[in-house]
């Protein structure tokens, strides 16, 4: 199942100029996809938790993870 959750969420200002900046010299990358790699490797890095469903979650944002570094447009 591929299923897309919008999010409106505040970023600091430095955070949002730096997005800016690199979206435009990186035309092949968009805020979503951004967005889809920084979560996904965030909750890779932060999951410590050894259950069952903790390994299928990792699982899913690994593939998450590595589907939006090397999608091509």
């Amino acid at each position: 199942m591929n299923s897309t959750v919008s999010i409106l969420a505040e970023i600091p200002e430095e955070l949002h100029l730096s997005l800016k900046s690199y979206l435009e010299t990186h035309p092949h990358w968009d805020q979503d996809r951004v967005f889809a790699a920084a979560l996904s490797l965030f909750l890779l890095q932060n999951d410590h938790k050894q259950t069952m469903e903790s390994s299928q979650n990792y699982r899913a944002c690994a593939k998450v993870y590595l589907e939006t570094l090397f999608q091509s447009n």
